[in-house]
């Protein structure tokens, strides 16, 4: 039957059980984050009831990111992935139980929040590299681009309930921020408990250089990689100024919508089921020849999606444009992640998804002056502009790409090379 086959194709990287163990567990810290996003958010709009505040969390998040990820990415490409990751999670975890006891004494403060932040963005600058560099090991080359983008299904799927879960205990006057807290922290436990199962995830060459010489052959890398290059840069401009969008629903929904925690968790709910439906189909299309040319339209849809929020004039139409938006939003992450995977070489991995998720960095970086834009002209005005200013920089991209291969069309020619370099 044509539903079971395209189950079947969408998710058959499952098959394989090691993988299997590191989706579970994967499945289980997303969970924790995406609780924990909305609660951090909830919890700094309400110390401060300020959006630049809710920027200037994700800032906290952001930057450490954008100092170390490339780190995360050597490391991720010299010592064994499984020890990589189960420090990092047990950092993420101690920070996280902190926060919440902090929370229950009835002595959080707002600066406890970003620093709680930069911890957590430190211990994900590590976790992201090391996380991808390990999928190819576990499925191998011709299963890799299926399984990241089922990797971020698993994402998206904890944004269905998460939030979900998260508001709706925020209301409960017993458990409250704090529980949602300590339930956050269970999830980073189990995450880190799982990776017993794994083997170590040794690296694929054993590098004789230093940190700093590998470092710099990751930047060579990308540079010489024309197509995986083009997919870095079209990210660091979408993620940069459409992302920060997921910053600012708290506020959407108490200014412009009128409703508290349970709408917001609701906002955020309805966001991850189109998340989840689009996220499946490209797991389905993901190694299709022609996933190059729906990346940038993907990102273009994306970016123009961001208007419907702020055109919306109630609760309920506002949930249909979050519904487009969050779809559109994971497409475009969900397939470039794959070819970005697909096209680069195995020992790599962890250097160039560490420069690629650079991009999730600078949306961080990025939500501090939006949110002080958004406090000077308004939010919806706010989310035009943010949109605008990422169609443009993607369509200039892809003006510079033509321009550089116009000669003789060679860039449908450039991906099949290198992904049949990938593969050797």
């Amino acid at each position: 039957m044509p539903f079971i086959r395209f189950m079947q194709r969408t998710f058959y990287s499952l098959e394989n059980p090691r993988y299997r163990v590191l989706w579970f567990g994967t499945l289980f810290s997303f969970l924790g984050m995406q609780m924990q996003v909305l609660a951090r958010g909830y919890l700094a709009f309400d110390l401060t009831g300020r959006n630049s505040a809710l920027g200037g969390v994700m800032l906290a998040f952001g930057l450490p990111q954008l100092i170390l990820s490339m780190w995360g990415g050597v490391l991720a490409d010299r010592l064994p992935k499984r020890k990589v990751l189960w420090v990092a999670q047990s950092i993420i975890a101690l920070n996280s139980a902190w926060l919440a006891t902090m929370i229950e004494l009835g002595m959080v403060q707002y600066w406890m929040l970003v620093v709680a932040g930069i911890v957590q963005g430190s211990g994900f600058a590590f976790v992201g590299p090391a996380r991808q560099a390990f999928i190819s090991e576990l499925v191998g080359k011709d299963k890799i681009g299926n399984a990241v983008v089922l990797q971020q299904l698993s994402m998206n799927s904890t944004r269905v309930i998460g939030p979900s879960i998260a508001g709706a205990l925020i209301g409960i006057h017993f458990i409250g921020v704090a529980g949602v807290y300590y339930l956050t922290t269970l999830g980073f436990v189990i995450a880190s408990l799982t990776l017993i199962k794994l083997p170590k995830g040794e690296p694929k060459r054993k590098s004789e250089r230093s940190p700093v010489a590998d470092l710099i052959d990751g930047f060579r890398y990308v540079k010489g990689r024309p197509s995986v290059s083009q997919l870095i840069l079209v990210a660091f401009a979408v993620m940069m100024l459409g992302f920060p969008y997921q910053s600012f629903l708290p506020a959407l929904a108490k200014e412009e919508y009128g409703v508290g925690a349970t709408g917001l968790g609701t906002m955020s709910s309805v966001a991850a089921i189109g998340a989840v439906t689009a996220t499946i189909f490209v797991a389905a299309f993901a190694s299709h020849q022609k996933a190059w040319f729906a990346q940038p339209i993907l990102a273009c849809l994306f970016a123009a999606s961001l208007i419907l929020p702020g055109m919306a004039p109630s609760f309920e139409t506002g949930l249909a444009a979050i519904l487009i938006v969050g779809a559109l939003a994971s497409a475009f992450q969900s397939l470039n992640n794959s070819l970005t995977m697909m096209l680069t070489e195995q020992e790599y991995h962890g250097r160039v998804q560490s420069i690629s998720s650079m991009s999730f960095s600078l949306f961080g970086i990025a939500a501090l002056p939006i949110g002080v834009l958004a406090d000077h002209i308004g939010l919806r005005e706010t989310l035009g502009l943010m949109g605008g200013s990422a169609i443009a920089i993607v369509a200039l991209l892809q003006v510079v790409a033509k321009l550089q291969h116009a000669a003789d069309d060679r860039l449908p020619r450039i991906v099949a090379t290198e992904a049949a370099a990938g593969g050797q």
